[in-house]
């Protein structure tokens, strides 16, 4: 067990990083920070942040040298740096090396049992064409690297669109469209000796790749499918031999879950566990990487909806204040932009 008053470093400084530091604190933690440059935000809650390149071998050092265990808010981290230091990370950097090629988490999950859209690996305009003959349209091209949020992906719905992409050569994945009635995820938490819950399932929307709100309850259809999406989760947390939070993307389609992606870290769709459980994936994500016993996942509202502030001026945010139900979460970043997340409201109703 990591005891508290001991020191837990967080890479990246973004939002999930500053609830997460917050959550800490309350447990009795002290947290530092490592990113490069740029608008940390997390940096306001943490006791120390340094601010140097991902390939700062002696920085990074110094880093991991405060910290009696480290984690991680942002699954596009770089793997190598963190080898020296591997020893000290919750959860496992393999899980970073699944998660941030599309195509061998496809190929993982397919052999663990989940089923995918379908998928063409793409590195050439002419594999493009092949993917395109093979699979059909409309389509999704998405890079094999580094998208996440709508980035890095291009919808293709027909020929005309195929034909007018300036495609650059790099290693991609071509995506069959799926037909979908709703989307939903499963966020688990899991300690290092395999135990496991999971929170409740919300019916998540997106705008422009982006998501907009998540809901509880999900509804009929994705309650119907979350047994067997949890089933899945649940095999890629043990063979990974997770420690954390793990948050898993589906499809609810007529045909049963189809897998989307996952991300190896607490999660958007999640930040109505704040208010709206027993306990939030922040304190949970903090009491398994510790070693603490995991807290109640159940939802202790009638009703929840948590809406992304998304690209608006922060400032003119708390007028949802004069709804008794809303709860405003800012995240002292200086400058919205198009889809760029300022902060989350969450309602809830105890009814």
């Amino acid at each position: 067990m990591i005891a508290p008053g001991s020191t837990i470093g967080i890479l990246g400084g973004g939002q999930l990083g500053r609830m997460m530091a917050i959550a800490a604190a309350q447990l009795g933690y002290r947290c530092i920070g490592y990113a490069p440059q740029g608008d940390n935000v997390a940096e306001e809650v943490c006791a120390d942040f340094f601010t140097n390149k991902w390939n700062d071998a002696q920085a990074m050092a110094a880093f991991a040298q405060k910290c009696d265990v480290i984690t991680w808010e942002f699954e596009n981290v770089p793997v190598g740096p963190l080898e020296p230091i591997a020893g000290q990370l919750a959860p496992h950097p393999r899980a970073l090396e699944t998660a941030q090629d599309r195509l061998n988490e496809k190929r993982f999950v397919e052999q663990l049992g989940g089923r995918p859209a379908p998928y063409v690996p793409v590195a050439i305009r002419g594999d493009l064409t092949e993917a395109v003959e093979r699979i059909g349209l409309p389509g999704i091209l998405k890079t094999r690297r580094d998208g996440y949020d709508g980035k890095g992906q291009w919808r293709l719905r027909d020929r005309q669109d195929v034909e007018g992409l300036s495609f650059k050569g790099e290693d991609c994945i071509y995506e069959g469209f799926v037909e979908f009635d709703a989307e939903f995820s499963v966020i688990l938490v899991r300690t290092r000796e395999g135990d496991i819950r999971f929170w409740d399932s919300s019916r998540n929307v997106h705008s422009d790749g982006v998501l907009d709100t998540s809901s509880l309850p999900a509804g009929e259809l994705i309650g119907s499918q979350v047994e067997e999406a949890r089933a899945l989760a649940k095999k890629i947390a043990d063979a990974l031999g997770y420690v954390g939070v793990l948050t898993l993307e589906f499809f609810a389609t007529k045909q049963g879950p189809v897998f989307n992606e996952m991300a190896p870290r607490v999660h958007n769709s999640g930040h109505w566990t704040i208010e709206g459980a027993a306990t939030s994936q922040f304190e949970n994500h903090i009491r398994a990487i510790c070693g603490l016993p995991l807290g109640d996942t159940s939802t202790i509202a009638s009703t929840v909806e948590m809406t992304n502030i998304i690209g608006k001026d922060a400032k003119t945010a708390h007028g949802c204040l004069a709804d008794p139900a809303a709860h405003l979460h800012l995240y002292g970043k200086a400058k919205p932009r198009p889809g760029r997340k300022m902060g989350h409201v969450t309602r809830i109703s105890r009814g």
